[in-house]
């Protein structure tokens, strides 16, 4: 009997583990996609750069090229009226996939979902964003 409380509290200590590992990566990812934001706002295209991952800037080797490519195709990331996190979810060790709920410049709502990936020097990086008009109704 008191072998199996043993095991059941050892089992419960590493599960309570694990979540804390999952809500610090997500608080890490949200972190990281914030100060994207901030830095886009702020005009900061070096720093919003930074926040982005190797594959995007295989894509967009400078930062003008990354800076031209949000404003032209994300306009409501670019300049937001404001935001807040939504659903978010880990698809893996080191994998998040975080809803972010806009307010666009033209103050229509938008949903931006982020894909974040950690680095091996254990931050984290946005890999993607996409981006849609929400459908949800205003009353």
């Amino acid at each position: 009997m008191r072998r199996g409380f043993f095991a059941f509290a050892f089992v419960s200590l590493i599960l309570a583990s694990q979540a804390l590992a999952g809500d610090a990566e997500i608080k890490a990812g949200q972190s990281v996609i914030d100060g994207q934001l901030k830095a886009l706002i702020a005009d900061d295209g070096a720093k919003a750069y930074s926040f982005a991952a190797p594959n995007v800037k295989q894509i967009f080797p400078t930062v003008d090229a990354f800076m031209n490519m949000v404003t032209n195709g994300y306009p409501p990331v670019r300049k937001p009226q404001s935001y807040a996190f939504g659903k978010v979810e880990q698809t893996g060790p080191g994998s998040i996939i975080q809803q972010v709920l806009i307010v666009g410049p033209d103050g229509k709502d938008y949903e931006a979902v982020y894909t974040l990936q950690q680095q091996p020097d254990g931050t984290f990086q946005i890999t993607g964003c996409s981006l849609r008009a929400s459908n949800s109704l205003s009353t």
